[in-house]
């Protein structure tokens, strides 16, 4: 996994609320058990017609958000059943961080153990967002891991949480386990001595 420090990119507007995985990735492509091309399939129902042309409406066919790595949701995304492979389809179109007011508690662990990072910010920051992105498409904003803060663009910045075991292993680019195997060697160490 890539290492999260700072992020500064422009942002893809879903003033949504209620998001469920099966809107982020419908139940027909959880056959899949790797990521590879997840991201293709990514919000599938709503960016693809019937026959797989893209809907001309939908805001990840306009082309001015095309390479923007931050996603605007409304309220309680990734809400519905448990599934892994929304964070895989997120993270594979290439968001690294979601930001909305509030997330599912299965959805919110499963981005942090997939390198996709949920900053909860409050409502009114939030609707300042999708104001700001509705007037200039190209603005950008910095997401900082370290300093748990979103830099707008007149400078001004709002703080969001973060538990530090997450911190870190975003910080490090490494998910749980990779986190433990850190520790290898003091483990090796351990397991002599007990001998």
């Amino acid at each position: 996994m890539a290492q999260f420090t700072t992020l500064t990119s422009r942002m893809v507007p879903l003033p949504i609320e209620n998001v469920d995985t099966d809107q982020i990735i419908p139940a027909r492509f959880l056959k899949a058990t790797d990521k590879n091309g997840m991201g293709e399939a990514l919000f599938a129902d709503w960016r693809y017609n019937p026959d797989d042309s893209p809907k001309p409406g939908f805001v990840l066919n306009d082309p001015r958000y095309k390479g923007a790595q931050i996603l605007l949701a409304g309220d309680n995304f990734g809400c519905g059943s448990s599934r892994e492979h929304a964070p895989w389809a997120l993270t594979g179109y290439g968001f690294r961080a979601v930001i909305s007011t509030s997330f599912a508690d299965i959805f919110r662990n499963n981005a942090l153990k997939n390198n996709l990072l949920p900053v909860i910010l409050d409502a009114e920051t939030l609707k300042s967002l999708f104001d700001l992105v509705e007037e200039a498409p190209g603005a950008e904003i910095t997401v900082d891991l370290e300093t748990q803060s979103v830099t707008l663009p007149d400078g001004s910045a709002v703080s969001f949480p973060i538990d530090p075991f997450s911190k870190t292993c975003l910080s490090q680019g490494v998910d749980q386990l990779g986190y433990i195997m850190t520790f290898e060697k003091d483990i090796a160490a351990y397991e002599r001595n007990a001998e």
